[in-house]
């Protein structure tokens, strides 16, 4: 950990040294950035309430399939009225977040691009593709596998028992699942960075798997939905395949692995 901190403040010694902005230039160029995102999710969200009724179908079709493969009552209840204006809300939100995600994480990339050398800014577009599309593997993954395998057994395990799901807590389950796969899927980006800022490299993740395993083990144990060992090696076997391709970016992009296949181009 001393390591790490050691190498975070030489890279960050390093990037001081780049021309750049004063600090406030700094925050208005940040508020800058936050203004734009906020109104592009604003666009987003009335897009995705216009189709909220086809959203709340899409997210609602796993809990109708388990409750009917079970004979029992598929519609969800409320206990507030406003639950159901509240649920749409929702949709439109989180819809319009993920619709924006392309031009919130290009706003992004503006913000830092400043700290980056002018060769590593080639990056920008492998950077916006692999991060929108690790976050979409990552919900479909969650929806398709994880979420149907969790309710399933859920359901089954109280089938002594009448199930009355609430909209609320349903969303708040689908939400957890979904959105937290999809922030998980994106260690490889985390590790890109900090990679590029040669925070980390490849030899230090490697040397440091043991610890690694056990990190992603407790994150499956708290975002599974069910108590089963089963469904939280599913969680973290994607995980632990991310970690071992985050290892395969990190050397790609770490400065001192750029120097040498450089200083090793020149001798050839």
């Amino acid at each position: 950990m001393v390591d790490l901190l050691d190498r975070a403040r030489s890279a960050v010694g390093d990037r001081a040294e780049l021309p750049g902005m004063s600090l406030l230039e700094h925050l208005q160029e940040l508020r800058k950035r936050l203004v734009y995102s906020l109104l592009s999710i604003g666009v987003g969200f009335f897009v995705a309430y216009g189709f909220h009724q086809r959203i709340a179908a899409f997210m609602i079709a796993p809990i109708t399939k388990a409750l009917n493969a079970h004979h029992l009552n598929a519609q969800l209840v409320y206990l507030n009225p406003m639950d159901p204006f509240n649920f749409f809300l929702k949709i439109g939100l989180f819809g319009g977040i993920i619709a924006a995600s392309p031009f919130i994480l290009y706003q992004v990339w503006l913000f830092i691009a400043p700290g980056l050398y002018q060769n590593e800014k080639r990056y920008l577009i492998p950077f916006m593709s692999a991060t929108v599309g690790l976050f979409l593997l990552g919900a479909f993954f969650g929806y398709r596998f994880v979420y149907p395998g969790a309710l399933e057994f859920l359901i089954g395990y109280g089938s002594q028992f009448k199930p009355m799901v609430t909209i609320g807590e349903y969303t708040e389950l689908f939400l957890t699942v979904i959105l937290g796969l999809g922030i998980v899927f994106e260690l490889p980006i985390l590790v890109f960075f900090l990679a590029l800022f040669g925070i980390v490299n490849s030899r230090w993740l490697w040397k440091n798997i043991r610890y690694a395993i056990l990190i992603i083990f407790i994150i499956a144990g708290i975002i599974t939905p069910t108590p089963d060992p089963l469904s939280m090696c599913l969680f973290a076997t994607p995980m632990l395949l991310l970690y071992l391709i985050s290892i395969g970016v990190a050397h790609m992009v770490h400065p001192d692995a750029r120097n040498r296949r450089k200083k090793a181009n020149l001798e050839a």
